[in-house]
């Protein structure tokens, strides 16, 4: 039943792919004839279909010596959906003018095609180049938060928060580095990983040995993750959370760690869960259940929901990720509308929500109207 899913999801992806990249490699296709006319058809729609479908490809598991070349499409073809994304924006506004051109007489087909797509490829080498910076280039947004519950010999916590990091073949060694670097110069008390820690595949962060990298962020009171849906989708969850444990980096899975025997940390599973774990995944009230409420509780839950059940149950701080804050926009405008915070902070009751954009990227190392950031947290306790 499951391998049926799997292949129904992939045929109607694979359907959708072509007919969506019919209409882009047509606009294409009517540019190269225009600037190269001796470039034959057969040689074109052949690499051109190898580019739509390469990240697909490239996600298969090939045998060891591929590994390289599938490294290479998948990079290649995670690139190829920004321009896609990007085309499918500007080509119907591209179409939509020559139409009215050719109403009015103003031009011929062969002089719009030519400067309208030296215009469009300009504009989309911009928006590539533009995005890439955000992706890459890292900010930290803070906050300052008060939490209403005494707490014994400790009146405030620093809490650095980095989600979604999407490690793999596309966001690696290097970028981890400066993650680990960023985090460690705040000298938190405690630093949370809110879930896609792995982009999928473990394969690559086993080779390129980024639990090791990880092994170097420093906080007083630990490191704790918790899984997001990316790491269920590579289905090698004991094995993750075997590495993470090694480098000290506790897992939690509908846990609850009691730290410095003054607040608690809660980490759920993730909502994948309800369908790719035997077990499901526990309410958020039951997980409190048991607990002196009277102490702050801190909630790690990688998709942002529930925020009433949140509050209802005495949580005080609740940290998220998952939305990338929509990655490229106008994703944002879509995450903005399915999720009641998709990205930054929000005050309910006496619940706090902290909603990150993440740290790395999924598909295309690419963001628009989003940026790459570490959460730095101060938490101050008792009364005002």
């Amino acid at each position: 039943m499951k391998a049926r899913r799997v292949i129904t999801a992939v045929s109607v992806i694979v359907v959708v792919l072509a007919i969506v990249n019919f209409y882009i490699g047509w606009h294409i296709w009517q540019l190269i004839r225009d600037w190269w006319p001796n470039v034959p058809a057969n040689l074109f729609w052949p690499l051109f279909a190898l580019i739509v479908f390469a990240y697909l490809i490239g996600s298969i598991p090939w045998p060891k010596p591929l590994r390289p070349l599938a490294k290479f499409l998948k990079v290649t073809g995670s690139y190829y959906f920004a321009v896609m994304l990007f085309a499918l924006i500007l080509l119907p506004i591209v179409d939509l003018v020559y139409w009215i051109l050719r109403q009015t007489g103003v031009t011929t087909p062969t002089y719009y095609v030519s400067i309208a797509g030296g215009i469009l490829l300009g504009l989309i080498s911009i928006l590539l180049i533009w995005g890439s910076r955000n992706a890459w280039s890292t900010v930290v947004r803070s906050h300052s938060i008060h939490i209403e519950k005494k707490v014994a010999d400790l009146s405030q916590l620093r809490i650095a928060v980095a989600s979604d990091l999407h490690l793999g073949n596309i966001v690696g060694r290097r970028h981890l580095k400066r993650m680990v670097a960023r985090i460690n110069a705040m000298e938190p008390d405690l630093i949370l990983l809110p879930g896609d820690v792995l982009d999928d595949s473990i394969e690559p962060f086993i080779r390129n040995q980024m639990s090791e990298i990880l092994q170097e962020l420093k906080a007083k009171y630990g490191v704790f993750a918790v899984l997001g849906n990316h790491e269920y989708y590579g289905g090698a969850i004991e094995r993750y959370v075997g590495l993470m444990g090694r480098v000290g980096i506790r897992v939690l899975q509908d846990e609850i760690v009691e730290v410095a025997q003054a607040y608690y940390v809660v980490g759920r599973k993730d909502r994948a869960a309800e369908s790719l774990d035997l077990e499901g995944r526990r309410s958020i009230a039951s997980l409190l259940e048991e607990l002196d409420i009277s102490r702050p509780v801190i909630v790690i839950d990688h998709q942002p929901s529930e925020f009433d059940l949140a509050a209802k149950s005495g949580v005080d701080l609740l940290l998220c990720g998952h939305t990338h804050r929509g990655q490229i926009a106008p994703g944002h405008w879509m995450t903005k509308r399915l999720f009641e915070l998709d990205w930054g902070y929000l005050r309910k009751g006496q619940l706090h929500v902290v909603v990150s954009s993440g740290y790395g990227t999924w598909g295309p190392p690419i963001r628009l109207a989003s940026r790459s950031e570490i959460v730095e947290l101060l938490v101050k306790f008792g009364e005002k």
